[in-house]
Protein backbone atom coordinates (compact mmCIF):
# COMPACT_ATOMS: atom_id res chain seq x y z
CA UNK A 1 0.00 0.00 0.00
CA UNK A 2 1.32 3.77 -0.53
CA UNK A 3 -0.13 6.77 0.84
CA UNK A 4 0.20 9.33 -1.82
CA UNK A 5 0.34 12.85 -0.82
CA UNK A 6 -1.27 15.47 -3.52
CA UNK A 7 -0.29 18.69 -3.09
CA UNK A 8 -0.90 21.83 -5.02
CA UNK A 9 2.13 23.72 -4.22
CA UNK A 10 5.75 23.91 -5.04
CA UNK A 11 9.30 25.32 -3.92
CA UNK A 12 7.84 25.08 -0.17
CA UNK A 13 10.30 26.73 2.57
CA UNK A 14 13.00 24.37 3.72
CA UNK A 15 11.30 24.04 7.36
CA UNK A 16 8.32 22.53 5.37
CA UNK A 17 10.41 20.14 3.11
CA UNK A 18 12.28 19.23 6.62
CA UNK A 19 9.27 18.87 8.80
CA UNK A 20 7.59 16.93 6.05
CA UNK A 21 10.77 14.60 4.87
CA UNK A 22 11.17 13.90 8.58
CA UNK A 23 7.72 12.04 9.12
CA UNK A 24 7.88 9.99 5.80
CA UNK A 25 11.36 8.63 6.57
CA UNK A 26 9.75 7.43 9.34
CA UNK A 27 7.33 4.98 7.53
CA UNK A 28 7.94 1.67 7.19
CA UNK A 29 7.93 0.45 3.44
CA UNK A 30 4.81 -1.30 3.45
CA UNK A 31 3.05 2.16 4.33
CA UNK A 32 5.68 4.34 2.45
CA UNK A 33 4.60 8.11 1.78
CA UNK A 34 4.76 9.30 -1.70
CA UNK A 35 4.50 13.16 -2.04
CA UNK A 36 3.04 14.72 -5.50
CA UNK A 37 3.56 18.29 -5.58
CA UNK A 38 1.47 20.14 -8.59
CA UNK A 39 2.29 23.29 -9.77
CA UNK A 40 -0.79 25.72 -8.61
CA UNK A 41 -2.11 28.27 -11.22
CA UNK A 42 -0.58 31.71 -11.88
CA UNK A 43 -2.29 34.15 -9.77
CA UNK A 44 -1.20 37.00 -12.43
CA UNK A 45 -2.95 35.88 -15.38
CA UNK A 46 -6.36 37.71 -14.38
CA UNK A 47 -8.24 34.67 -14.08
CA UNK A 48 -11.12 34.57 -11.22
CA UNK A 49 -10.71 32.29 -8.41
CA UNK A 50 -12.97 29.78 -9.55
CA UNK A 51 -11.21 29.45 -12.79
CA UNK A 52 -7.82 28.97 -11.26
CA UNK A 53 -9.30 26.41 -8.68
CA UNK A 54 -10.83 24.65 -11.94
CA UNK A 55 -7.50 24.35 -13.12
CA UNK A 56 -5.72 22.96 -10.43
CA UNK A 57 -8.70 20.80 -10.07
CA UNK A 58 -7.62 19.09 -13.30
CA UNK A 59 -3.93 19.05 -12.70
CA UNK A 60 -5.31 16.98 -9.06
CA UNK A 61 -7.38 14.41 -10.66
CA UNK A 62 -5.23 14.00 -13.65
CA UNK A 63 -2.15 13.26 -10.96
CA UNK A 64 -4.48 10.53 -9.20
CA UNK A 65 -3.84 6.63 -9.69
CA UNK A 66 -6.64 4.94 -11.09
CA UNK A 67 -8.35 2.76 -8.41
CA UNK A 68 -6.78 4.76 -5.08
CA UNK A 69 -9.00 5.60 -2.52
CA UNK A 70 -9.25 9.37 -2.64
CA UNK A 71 -9.09 11.37 0.58
CA UNK A 72 -9.87 14.85 -0.01
CA UNK A 73 -8.79 17.68 2.76
CA UNK A 74 -10.75 19.86 3.47
CA UNK A 75 -12.08 21.90 6.91
CA UNK A 76 -15.89 21.03 6.52
CA UNK A 77 -14.46 17.46 6.17
CA UNK A 78 -15.37 14.83 8.80
CA UNK A 79 -13.07 15.41 11.86
CA UNK A 80 -11.29 11.87 12.78
CA UNK A 81 -9.58 11.40 15.76
CA UNK A 82 -5.93 9.32 15.67
CA UNK A 83 -7.56 6.63 16.50
CA UNK A 84 -9.57 6.64 14.08
CA UNK A 85 -7.03 7.25 11.35
CA UNK A 86 -5.33 4.28 12.47
CA UNK A 87 -8.33 2.31 12.18
CA UNK A 88 -8.99 3.06 8.90
CA UNK A 89 -5.09 2.51 7.70
CA UNK A 90 -5.70 -1.07 9.15
CA UNK A 91 -8.96 -1.38 6.76
CA UNK A 92 -6.65 -0.10 3.61
CA UNK A 93 -3.90 -1.96 4.41
CA UNK A 94 -5.99 -5.36 5.07
CA UNK A 95 -7.15 -4.19 1.35
CA UNK A 96 -3.76 -3.11 -0.13
CA UNK A 97 -5.56 -0.62 -1.52
CA UNK A 98 -3.40 3.03 -2.25
CA UNK A 99 -4.37 5.57 -0.55
CA UNK A 100 -4.19 9.29 -1.81
CA UNK A 101 -5.09 12.27 0.06
CA UNK A 102 -5.60 15.48 -1.41
CA UNK A 103 -4.34 19.30 -0.59
CA UNK A 104 -5.60 22.01 -2.41
CA UNK A 105 -4.24 25.35 -3.25
CA UNK A 106 -4.04 28.44 -1.82
CA UNK A 107 -7.86 29.27 -2.79
CA UNK A 108 -8.96 25.61 -1.58
CA UNK A 109 -10.40 22.69 -3.93
CA UNK A 110 -12.54 22.94 -6.65
CA UNK A 111 -16.24 21.15 -5.82
CA UNK A 112 -15.20 18.63 -8.66
CA UNK A 113 -12.64 17.48 -6.88
CA UNK A 114 -14.61 17.11 -3.44
CA UNK A 115 -17.20 15.18 -5.44
CA UNK A 116 -14.50 13.17 -6.77
CA UNK A 117 -13.12 11.92 -3.56
CA UNK A 118 -14.18 9.06 -1.54
CA UNK A 119 -13.85 11.01 1.57
CA UNK A 120 -13.51 14.28 2.62
CA UNK A 121 -11.60 14.74 6.33
CA UNK A 122 -10.72 17.73 7.74
CA UNK A 123 -7.61 18.09 10.11
CA UNK A 124 -8.53 21.14 11.83
CA UNK A 125 -11.50 23.38 12.67
CA UNK A 126 -9.33 25.82 11.92
CA UNK A 127 -8.17 26.82 8.13
CA UNK A 128 -4.67 26.15 7.74
CA UNK A 129 -1.98 26.82 5.54
CA UNK A 130 -1.78 24.50 2.84
CA UNK A 131 1.78 24.13 2.92
CA UNK A 132 1.95 23.45 6.25
CA UNK A 133 -0.50 20.56 5.80
CA UNK A 134 1.68 17.85 4.79
CA UNK A 135 3.77 17.97 7.50
CA UNK A 136 0.65 17.49 9.53
CA UNK A 137 -0.46 14.86 7.48
CA UNK A 138 2.69 13.41 7.67
CA UNK A 139 2.64 13.58 11.41
CA UNK A 140 -0.75 12.11 11.71
CA UNK A 141 0.27 8.81 9.34
CA UNK A 142 2.90 8.26 11.34
CA UNK A 143 1.01 8.87 14.64
CA UNK A 144 -1.63 6.54 13.51
CA UNK A 145 0.87 3.69 12.12
CA UNK A 146 2.62 4.11 15.35
CA UNK A 147 -0.64 3.56 16.77
CA UNK A 148 -1.31 0.31 15.04
CA UNK A 149 1.87 -0.95 15.60
CA UNK A 150 1.77 -0.15 19.89
CA UNK A 151 4.58 1.93 18.94
CA UNK A 152 5.26 4.15 22.33
CA UNK A 153 5.48 7.31 19.89
CA UNK A 154 1.85 7.80 20.37
CA UNK A 155 0.56 8.55 23.68
CA UNK A 156 -3.69 8.43 25.01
Amino acid sequence: MKLLIVSVGHKMPGWISDGYAEYAKRMPREAKIELIELKPEPRTTGKTTEQIMEAEAGRILAALPQGALVCALDERGAAWTTRKLADEMTGWMGEGRDVAFIIGGADGLHDTVKRAAHKLLALSALTLPHAMVRVLLAEQLYRAWSLMHNHPYHRE
